[in-house]
């Protein structure tokens, strides 16, 4: 008698799998399981493509939890049975896709495209999470929405195509968050930075209002909003000047400007130790987001104590715990790369100045 074929045997335990009770088909998959994550020492391709055809047999008699573990096993492994994990990958529920999704390296990039197209929202934001997300990926992704784009660009794992980053740059112009987020990720290409910054929306620093425009109600606003005049600033100029030349425009001097509320000091110190024009240190000065005003701090080389000083005296309220945390977690992002931050500073000055040449060359007389 001949003795049946290997292919012949997994046909028959196919079949013999078919027919079985789901409490058996359980035991039956727990056991395979078993070997595969056991035999470090056997030929991994091979016996994973061996036990594909059982295990997807498995996967359709067995109930959501056995499915779970079955994922969470086959993602620990290099080599998987890969028709069961794209099936696993693009199962319904997010319990059984998700540990799949997130920690498989057997995974190709094309199965992760795919579920990126077509599976739910976290399914996507589980390939988002992944230690490294291949461009293709990464494109498929950011089609998907902003929340997605979001995640993509704080994964430090991410890797953007051009196309990606145009994209991005592209839906910037609608959510700000999106921008302020890539602007923070480390190592974004300078090039994606200057186009950020030279887009049109929300980039345009606005003028500071005539006496005329005023309503009589300004007057009960906190003083911080009652800019210097360009008098003030052409007297503060020749001193802060002076200071920096002589190396003493540093953070005692600094700090004491902002705890005594010389605005017209302390604006036109920001702006020779950072390069920003006067308009750009207003803008960041009334702005309720404390993030620009941060930047040009770190730009300008003060330490946090210094930044402190400046965001808590820049109004008549006290900064708030949470502000104040979220405010150090931005200026300790941005001391990583104090290099890189000055020089795009400069670009976000260059880029703003250009948005009213008049107004800046009045009020300027040439800050830089």
């Amino acid at each position: 008698m001949m003795a049946n074929s290997p292919a012949d045997s997994l046909v028959e335990l196919e079949d013999a799998v078919a027919a079985c009770p789901p409490e058996r088909c359980a035991h039956i998959l727990s056991g395979i399981v078993n070997l595969l994550t056991a035999s470090r020492d056997r030929p991994q391709k091979l016996l994973a493509a061996a036990v594909d055809g059982v295990l997807l047999r498995l996967t359709e008699r067995v109930a959501a939890s056995a499915l779970v573990q079955l994922g969470a096993a086959l993602a620990a492994l290099a080599v998987a049975p890969p028709e069961t994990l794209r099936r696993l990958a693009m199962h319904d529920d997010p319990d059984v896709a998700c540990p799949v999704l997130l920690k498989s390296q057997a995974l190709s990039t094309t199965d992760l495209v795919t579920v990126a197209t077509t599976c739910s929202e976290r399914h996507q934001r589980a390939i988002a999470a992944r230690n490294c997300v291949e461009p293709d990926v990464t494109e498929a992704l950011i089609k998907r929405g902003d929340q997605i784009c979001l995640a993509l660009i704080k994964n430090p794992g991410t890797k953007f195509s051009e196309a990606a980053y145009a994209t991005l740059i592209a839906g910037a112009d609608q959510d700000g968050e999106i921008a302020k987020a890539l602007v923070l990720r480390p190592g974004i290409p300078d090039l994606v930075v200057r186009k950020l910054l030279s887009a049109p929306s929300g980039k345009t620093v606005p003028a500071k209002p005539s006496a005329s425009s005023v309503p009589p109600a300004q007057d009960a606003t906190p003083a911080l909003q009652k800019l210097p005049s360009s008098t003030d600033y052409a007297n503060a100029r020749p001193e802060i000047v002076a200071l920096n030349r002589v190396g003493k425009l540093n953070d005692s001097t600094v700090n004491r400007f902002a705890i005594r509320g010389e605005t017209a000091n302390l604006f036109t110190a920001l702006s020779v130790l950072s390069g920003a024009p006067i308009e750009i240190v207003e803008h960041v000065m009334i702005d309720e987001d404390c993030e620009g005003l941060v930047m040009a701090c770190r730009a300008s080389r003060l330490n946090w104590t210094t930044t402190l000083a400046i965001l808590s005296n820049r109004s008549g309220t006290r900064l708030s715990f949470a502000e104040r945390e979220r405010a150090q977690l931005i200026f300790e992002t941005l001391l990583l790369s104090t290099s890189q931050w000055t020089v795009r500073w400069g670009e976000i000055a260059t880029n703003a100045g250009k948005s009213d040449p008049g107004h800046r060359g009045a009020r300027m007389g040439g800050s830089r």
